[in-house]
């Protein structure tokens, strides 16, 4: 095992490209990623509110989940065992997936226009898009697929303007409001310790030997 990391590396030790690293934390690119993730939102609340309280109302809540029922038993499965899975679990059980399926859709829609829980709305949308997908049903999914995908590749910008952002924000402030107190207060902030084999980040005189020499003669000592 370390010969093998020694020939391809430690994949924690690669670095981000620059391209990339830009991406994810420019402000200007932000309002692309945050403007997809609404857009998003909105599509999704739209056909969640179709489903709850528009024309689809009777297909979801009512009757049994006929809609559900209706795409899961004539639709055209890409395998043979999701077409078994949608006969045998989804069709008998079409009345609570379908209620499931129309709220998960509203949720995902107002978390993406909010800004709230963005990475686990997206993981949703794309969890959502695969069954669509699974069951026969191509459409929109893979435009809406790609959206999820990137807002979630992009997690650090893409809910900047949104409720994570505000709650980031909050963060950061209390954070540097604590540090600023424990300053005020000559205590200082609280000293990094490193772990074994790594440098410390407040001393680079730190050497894990000597650390480990005096910790075995502190041993002694007590022994």
């Amino acid at each position: 095992m370390e010969s093998l990391e020694k020939l391809i590396g430690n994949p924690s030790n690669v670095r981000t490209p620059r391209s990339l690293y830009w991406l994810q934390r420019s402000k200007s690119g932000a309002l692309v990623w945050n403007a997809m993730r609404i857009w998003l939102g909105v599509m999704w609340l739209q056909a969640g509110i179709a489903k709850i309280w528009g024309a689809e109302n009777p297909a979801f809540l009512h009757n049994g989940g006929a809609g559900v029922a209706g795409f899961a038993g004539h639709g055209a499965a890409a395998y043979s065992w999701w077409a078994t899975f949608l006969h045998s679990f989804v069709v008998p059980n079409a009345g609570w997936i379908a209620i499931l399926v129309a709220v998960a859709e509203f949720a995902i829609g107002v978390a993406l226009a909010l800004g709230f829980l963005t990475p686990l709305a997206c993981l949703g949308s794309l969890l959502l898009l695969f069954t669509y997908v699974m069951s026969g049903t191509a459409s929109v999914c893979a435009f809406y697929a790609l959206f999820a995908i990137v807002i979630l590749a992009m997690w650090r910008t893409s809910s900047w303007i949104g409720v994570d952002g505000l709650i980031s924000g909050y963060r950061q402030r209390h954070a540097a409001k604590t540090e600023g107190s424990d300053l005020n207060n000559g205590s200082g902030p609280a000293p990094k310790v490193a772990t074994r084999g790594v440098v410390s980040p407040t001393n680079s005189s730190f050497d894990p030997s000597k650390e480990r020499v005096s910790v075995l003669s502190r041993t002694s000592s007590v022994s």
